[in-house]
């Protein structure tokens, strides 16, 4: 119940500088929920616009470091090799400067190097979600 409900606040939560815990635990759920649905190619696609607007290197510092904190450290290094490459190649991709095969050779790559990790992600994130939920929801008792 406690997943869920983090869950929940962080996929209608928007990011605040008054909370980190929020902002790290949104891109880190993010992340995990687009990899999962199509992996890169589906994570730049929904959530390009936050990405453009954080900038790629911020994005990217702020994705590794909530991985690395959480312990999905085989994660953090997929991102490390690959993610920005694959966000210059999308761009490229979306602004017809490259082929299509550029794009999606490398893609592959980092997706399989992911969903060769299983469900380990998913297994951090709930544990981290238990964590840090009262920092997140404020918890009523009866």
């Amino acid at each position: 119940a406690i997943v869920n409900a983090v869950m929940q606040v962080l996929s209608e939560a928007h990011i605040s500088p008054e909370n980190p815990t929020l902002n790290q635990a949104r891109i880190v759920y993010n992340y995990y929920s687009e990899m999962e649905s199509g992996g890169h190619e589906s994570l730049f696609r929904w959530f390009g616009e936050k990405i453009n607007a954080l900038g790629m290197e911020t994005y990217s510092k702020q994705l590794i470091k909530g991985l690395e904190e959480i312990g999905a450290h085989d994660y953090a290094a997929i991102e490390k090799k690959y993610g920005k490459e694959l966000w210059r190649l999308y761009v490229a991709l979306e602004n017809e400067e490259i082929e299509k095969e550029a794009f999606y050779r490398i893609v592959e790559q980092a997706t399989d190097d992911y969903y060769k990790l299983g469900d380990a992600l998913r297994a951090r994130l709930e544990s981290y979600f238990v964590a840090i939920y009262q920092e997140l929801i404020e918890v009523v008792e009866e």
